[in-house]
């Protein structure tokens, strides 16, 4: 599966509004992940680009892969808020295919793939250098 390609046109983008303190994508939240995610609302599709340190390390040298979980699950939540403005998961299914290694930029992209009812369904990659290392599917419940 393959999700949008390098870079989305600028002229669907859109900054989604967000929780300060949320641990992905909160900007005041001064131990998360501070994620800026764009969302393009004519795709609904996600796409954010974080360095990932030390503070979020598992086994060494590692990202902890619930953190990699967490990015994947975030970028789903955004692509469906391209069509919703509230959405919560429902349920979240993670492949990791490689580890991603501490200091890793890496890049990370949502697209919502069907929408029945309040149920949609979304799903998200994890890049490193153009190098797939994570995917995700997700449920996703639609509130409003």
């Amino acid at each position: 599966m393959a999700l949008a390609g390098p870079a989305m046109p600028e002229q669907s983008l859109k900054k989604v509004r967000s929780d300060q303190a949320c641990f992905v994508c909160g900007a005041q939240n001064s131990s998360g992940l501070q994620a800026s995610f764009l969302t393009d609302s004519k795709d609904c599709s996600s796409f954010a680009e974080v360095q990932l340190g030390t503070a979020f390390q598992g086994w060494q040298d590692v990202i902890h892969g619930g953190v990699v979980a967490a990015l994947l699950d975030e970028a789903c939540i955004y692509a469906c808020r391209a069509a919703a403005e509230q959405v919560v998961t429902a349920e979240l299914q993670v492949r990791y295919r490689k580890p991603v290694p501490v200091g890793a930029q890496v890049e990370v992209r949502g697209q919502l793939i069907d929408r029945r009812r309040r149920i949609w369904l979304a799903r998200a990659q994890l890049k490193v250098a153009g190098v797939l290392y994570a995917e995700a599917e997700a449920k996703i419940y639609r509130l409003n």
